[in-house]
């Protein structure tokens, strides 16, 4: 039986699917757009309030680190059982679910001392383990001909929010008073609009229903190309983690003011957008991925080198080669998911696995980083191997790029 991908050449962008309302169809797409733009600001707000955060709370910058670290655990450990969830529970309970369980965790976070910002921190990444797993499936299973585009409007949504959350976390927290809490404490309303959109697809979606597990999880964990998605999974999450964590911080000791260091992070953010969006529309309609996946690995070591080596004058050309190079990579890592599976049970499958063990690999890289840097006592060490990590990437990508199947 031969199998075919999914035709992504039409000129028109018909988003409806098969049996469904147009209404609805907008409905569910504005439903993913806003539990999208829930699932990063919770992270990149901290970056830029790392130094109030670490200071306020007399962390060090090992436990500083972990305050990543934390949620990627979270990723890693839930990631796997996301889809058998999703058969029990239905998938759009789950996810309803999943959008409380963020907004109290985004309070809890704020509420006092160090154990309530790491309990709440851990909880944060529990229901965006699930997001992360599922949404993939979702947009494979309900718009299979626009896999590219739909991918495109997910990664988009959620790195406009990121980068906002990036930029404007220092003047709220400085010029507008709320401090680091209130600050962090803001992206609850985010989170409390997704779960209030996504209220009418608590009906009309039965995507994930209950239903026989298949034996394709196991095939999948013994599939090489599938190791593959998931070490290019993890490596663009420990890149892209690592940075939003310490960024500013690293901006800070080269002399740059915790305003300018927060723009020159949301600059990087802002660069991912129009690539998040472009890339899986690319890459949906290419044989193979290998060029996408050799232009993500050599801008992420010009931008890394340039952090490390180059003049601060051009930070925010570095900044921006690191932005579009994580703009690739996510795009590619969400693509993959698609693009290497027939099924929309294979997809998700493929996701939890990749974002298990992708994310656990990833949750190492913000404390070690720290970690480094603290035995070191400069931050040479730690951007060496961002960058060889970037090398580990290229390889990756070169064989989850290939036109195969798990």
């Amino acid at each position: 039986m031969k199998f075919t991908r999914p035709n992504h050449s039409s000129s028109r962008p018909d988003l409806s699917m098969p049996d469904v309302e147009p209404r609805n169809t907008w409905l569910l797409i504005t439903g993913i757009i806003c539990i999208a733009a829930a699932l990063r600001a919770p992270f990149t707000s901290v970056g830029p309030l790392l130094e109030m955060v670490r200071d306020d709370l007399g962390l060090s910058n090992t436990l500083a680190g972990a305050i990543t670290t934390l949620p990627l655990l979270a990723f890693a450990l839930l990631s796997p059982f996301a889809p058998l969830l999703a058969r029990k529970l239905g998938l759009s309970n789950l996810l309803m679910l999943a959008m409380l369980t963020l907004s109290m965790g985004i309070l809890l976070r704020s509420a006092s001392g160090p154990a309530a910002f790491f309990a709440g921190t851990a909880m944060i990444g529990l229901p965006i383990a699930l997001c992360n797993v599922l949404l993939p499936g979702l947009i494979k299973g309900k718009f299979p001909q626009r896999i590219g585009l739909m991918t495109g409007i997910y990664t988009v949504s959620m790195n406009i929010c990121a980068a906002a959350a990036s930029g404007l976390s220092v003047p709220l927290a400085t010029r507008a008073g709320l401090g680091w809490r209130g600050t962090l404490a803001l992206w609850f309303m985010v989170a409390a609009l997704a779960t209030v959109l996504w209220i009418p697809q608590l009906k009309r979606l039965n995507t994930g229903s209950s239903g026989p597990v298949r034996s394709g999880a196991v095939r999948v964990w013994r599939s090489p190309l599938a190791w593959q998605v998931t070490l290019f999974m993890g490596l663009q999450s420990l890149l892209y983690y690592v940075l939003i964590s310490w960024f500013s911080v690293i901006l800070g000791e080269r002399g740059m003011t915790p305003g300018q260091a927060g723009w020159i992070l949301s600059l990087m953010q802002l660069a991912q957008l129009p690539f998040t969006f472009f890339v899986p529309l690319w890459a949906g309609r290419m044989k193979n991925q290998r060029l996408p996946v050799i232009i993500t690995s050599v801008l992420f070591i010009t931008g890394i080198l340039g952090v490390w080596l180059g003049s601060t004058a051009f930070m925010a050309l570095w900044a921006v080669c690191i932005g579009i190079a994580g703009g690739f990579a996510f795009g590619l890592a969400m693509m993959f998911f698609s693009l290497r599976t027939r099924t929309t049970q294979e997809a998700s499958e493929l996701s939890g696995m990749a974002q298990s063990a992708g994310y656990l690999l990833a949750a190492a890289g913000p404390a070690l980083f720290g970690l480094l840097h603290d035995a070191a006592g400069s931050w040479n060490l730690p951007l060496a191997l961002l960058a060889a990590a970037s090398v580990l990437l290229f390889a990756a990508g070169m064989g989850a790029g290939r036109d195969k199947y798990v």
